[in-house]
């Protein structure tokens, strides 16, 4: 069973709302048996998602009421057999950090031949979330072959 990783800042906004959408879709596709989660490169205290998060979710029909995050470790990155990353930064300093597992991580928007960071909405009105979760389900929905794709090869892999 392939198992993705999400990862943002603080995994209280951007990777709760990607771990959600993306989950759906497997889902909806009939991969019933995949697992996806999300972590934060900065994710200092457990806390729940964001209240707007929480919100634009529950409107699709997804619940991430009960979310928790939780910092990214070296076993979160083992673990993972693709991870996708909401910057820039948060993949360059995994792939430093974590060299080992270098090869399986990428930017999501590269899952749509991009290569972008998703503007982080923490503190901002719930526009600036929404643009977040329009952005978030565009790439999801548009990248979803690509995510299949290298989930499934670097699970083989490992």
């Amino acid at each position: 069973m392939p198992h993705i990783l999400i990862v943002c800042t603080a995994n209280i906004c951007r990777s709760p709302v990607g771990e959600a959408l993306l989950r759906d879709r497997l889902q909806k596709r009939g991969l019933h048996d995949w697992a996806v989660s999300s972590a934060g490169t900065w994710a200092k205290q457990v806390r729940g998602a964001s209240q707007y998060s929480i919100q634009l979710m529950a409107e699709q029909g997804l619940d991430i009421s009960a979310h928790q995050a939780q910092m990214v470790t070296a076993e979160h990155l083992a673990d993972a057999d693709l991870v996708l990353c909401m910057e820039v930064g948060h993949a360059e300093a995994l792939k430093i950090e974590f060299p080992e597992y270098a090869e399986k991580i990428y930017l999501l928007s590269e899952m749509i031949g991009r290569r972008f960071s998703i503007n982080d909405p923490y503190g901002g009105e719930i526009e600036d979330y929404r643009i977040m979760v329009a952005e978030l389900t565009e790439i999801i929905d548009e990248g979803l072959d690509r995510i299949i794709e290298l989930a499934t090869r670097h699970a083989v892999q490992s």
